[in-house]
């Protein structure tokens, strides 16, 4: 199924009539936001089963999986936005300091404006929901832009918005990068754009004639650390779940590992136990285990199969866009699987020696070489670490990631209290919960000043000068 564009003119008109909309002052009111967070949250509710049907039919996702990484993650962020929004829009009260004795300070969260959200196809109902819940807390109009890649998906998402939402608030614009470079030309007061760093590359260079803020979700090369100390079996389990989930297909996925020598044969043999608890013998016949999403994708990652030893896995099946999870061995450095994030079932090890270092700089220890491996490439959105915490808090320390796990991968995202974004080539700008809410807000600066009372020394020709710099 291919989506046809919409139309041009369609996109100016529902974004005039946004823009006219916001400056009536109507989506001011926090209760305002709160009854249309309710909407949202009935809406999904209403449309659960529709959505889950279109992600089984583009991505093979059942409907369990489809409801916990991806209905269940909207649903909580609706509730939190409900529950705390009253406060996060109170303005706050300031230290105001002795030389504006007098004045009162304050911090006013205030919309930005009109936003534009732009999702992938990977996670492509909590990935553009998510966001709009934030924008909806902050007091924002929304033009959604969901992918085409997913076309049953962005279906769903359109009949459910707009069943819920009249188009001078909330709409929804569908196509190809053909609408994606009209929307990012326009002028929004925020884009929010989730996706690959080269795209989001696009998105920047669009938006800066008009000087558009950004929030962007990026990916790159997540790395997990695999030191001596770790529990393997532990270790082996909680990678296999956070590779196969989507299969791959997740910005903060493993993306390759780096391993201690003397535990890599036992990671081998546990992660291939680990993929067969998780799903069976049959991994193919298994109806919790993803597909990539096009034949591009499939032709793409499978090309990956043949730079490196398979250890375990390396099954494929085009007709069905199957890929068996995958561990490499003996990939060359400059391998495209080690230096393009992946975004599938394939997992490339690289093996470090303790005490070794590259061999320029005997004695490296393990945690050294991590730091030096990781630090040389870009800054990836996660990184993964297993084995003694200690070791983990120091490469944590010595190392820039979005977001982190010890001794776990993925999880972090399901905390709404923690931030989540990138930084460097991952990202910029953090979103959930409270944050979600300040990514569409202005933390706008007022300062109220007494009429009864007027300090005199900030007034030319500055006679109590030599007074005032002491209290400086």
């Amino acid at each position: 199924m291919i989506l046809p564009n919409t139309p041009a003119a369609r996109i100016d008109g529902f974004l005039t009539a946004q823009k006219t909309f916001f400056h009536t002052g109507a989506t001011l009111d926090v209760a305002f936001r709160k009854q249309q967070l309710q909407t949202l949250l009935h809406a999904l509710d209403a449309h659960e089963q529709d959505l889950a049907d279109a992600l089984w039919q583009d991505l093979h996702k059942s409907y369990e999986e489809a409801f916990l990484t991806e209905i269940s993650l909207v649903r909580g962020e609706i509730r939190d936005a409900l529950r705390h929004v009253g406060r996060w829009a109170r303005r706050e009260r300031k230290r105001t300091p002795v030389t504006l004795l007098g004045s009162r300070s304050y911090v006013v969260k205030e919309p930005l404006g009109t936003a534009l959200i732009v999702s992938p196809w990977n996670y492509p109902v909590q990935l553009l929901l998510s966001p709009l819940v934030g924008a909806i807390a902050a007091g924002c109009t929304a033009v959604l832009k969901p992918s085409p890649y997913v076309p049953n998906v962005s279906l769903a998402i359109e009949r459910m918005i707009r069943s819920a939402f009249d188009e001078q608030y909330i709409a929804v614009a569908q196509g190809n990068r053909e609408v994606n470079a009209h929307l990012f030309s326009q002028k929004f007061d925020l884009i929010f754009f989730t996706g690959s760093p080269a795209l989001a590359r696009t998105v920047a260079a669009a938006a800066a004639p008009n000087l558009t803020p950004l929030v962007l979700e990026l990916g790159g090369k997540s790395p997990c650390i695999i030191g001596r100390d770790a529990d393997i079996a532990l270790a082996a389990k909680r990678i296999a779940w956070g590779k196969t989930l989507n299969a791959g297909q997740t910005c903060i996925a493993p993306d390759y590992i780096l391993i201690h020598a003397a535990v890599k044969e036992a990671f081998v043999e546990a992660f291939g136990k680990a993929v067969h608890a998780l799903h069976g013998e049959d991994i193919q016949a298994e109806k919790h285990y993803v597909r990539m999403v096009n034949d591009k994708a499939f032709a793409r990652v499978s090309d990956y199969l043949e730079e490196g030893t398979v250890r375990y896995g390396g099954h494929t099946d085009a007709s069905e866009r199957f890929i068996e999870p995958t561990l490499l061995d003996d990939v060359q450095p400059g391998a495209e699987v080690l230096t393009t994030e992946i975004f599938g079932p394939v997992l490339p090890m690289v093996t470090l020696e303790e005490g070794t270092g590259t061999g320029e700089e005997p004695g490296r220890s393990f945690a050294d070489q991590v730091v030096d491996y990781v630090t040389a490439r870009e800054k990836p959105l996660a990184l993964y670490y297993f084995g003694r915490e200690s070791e983990g808090w120091d490469i944590v320390r010595r190392t820039s990631s979005g977001g982190c796990c010890l001794n776990d991968t993925i999880m972090h995202i399901a905390n709404p209290d923690l931030p989540f974004g990138g930084v460097g080539n991952s990202g910029m700008g953090h979103y959930h919960s409270r944050e979600s809410f300040e990514a569409f807000s202005h933390r706008r600066a007022v300062l109220a000043s007494p009429t009864w009372f007027d300090l005199p020394f900030r007034y030319m020709p500055y006679r109590m000068f030599k007074w005032i710099k002491k209290m400086m």
